[in-house]
């Protein structure tokens, strides 16, 4: 997925969850966080970010706040609307069949819903929940970065699904470079790993999508 509009900025800080403050060439502006997640290893006073303007009429704020760039240089999208995007643009590149997004199964909408060999009596069908990660130490990606019970109600539904016989996914898209791999942040929320590790006993596959990322764009690699 790519941006238009992209502009570079320091930013300055963070009164709330939803703004932000940055200087752009030596004006301060307030900015739209698309990331209601702490953030706070990444969004230091001074560190480069980029913003987007989208030109939406009516806005409260020009530009969203969409990357930036960690103390050791590694570039991150903190866009919480990307990673089910790119997911849908990868999706229609693979031998799926048909591809639904925000699939309404129990008491959620699950952000996709696959299905190979819809003609045969017994398709196969799928079911993908799709979580961002932001939060990178020491090299391994860690989710979440603040405790999510719509997260934990995810995965039930997910491990529910298998059991009715769905193939189903909870899928990771690394918002960064250099990551391959996604641990539970059991310190941040404890119930989030053993949901986790239920789900993977379950038979839910886990999956870690790598991505590289510009201010302008974010691509799943493998």
């Amino acid at each position: 997925m790519k941006y238009n509009n992209i502009t570079k900025a320091s930013f300055i800080s963070r009164p709330n969850r939803f703004i932000a403050e940055v200087d752009i060439d030596g004006k301060k502006e307030t900015v739209h966080v698309k990331n209601t997640g702490r953030c706070k290893e990444l969004l230091i006073p001074g560190c480069e970010v980029w913003l987007n303007e989208p030109g939406t009429e009516g806005r409260k704020t020009k530009y969203d706040l969409v990357a930036v760039r960690k103390e050791n240089g590694i570039l991150f999208n903190i866009d919480s609307q990307a990673p089910n995007k790119v997911v849908g643009e990868w999706l229609k590149k693979r031998d799926y069949d048909k591809v639904v997004p925000e699939y309404r199964y129990g008491d959620s909408r699950i952000d996709f819903y696959m299905e190979k060999n819809s003609g045969a009596v017994e398709p196969e069908k799928f079911l993908m929940e799709v979580k961002g990660c932001t939060l990178e130490i020491d090299g391994v990606g860690y989710f979440p970065d603040a405790p999510t019970q719509r997260g934990v109600k995810h995965i039930r539904e997910l491990i529910k699904a298998r059991e009715e016989g769905f193939k189903a996914v909870l899928a990771f898209v690394i918002q960064m470079d250099g990551v391959t791999e996604v641990r539970p942040n059991v310190d941040t929320h404890p119930e989030f790993g053993v949901a986790m590790r239920e789900a993977e006993a379950a038979g839910v596959e886990i999956w870690f999508l790598p991505c590289h990322v510009e201010p302008d764009e974010l691509v799943i690699t493998k």
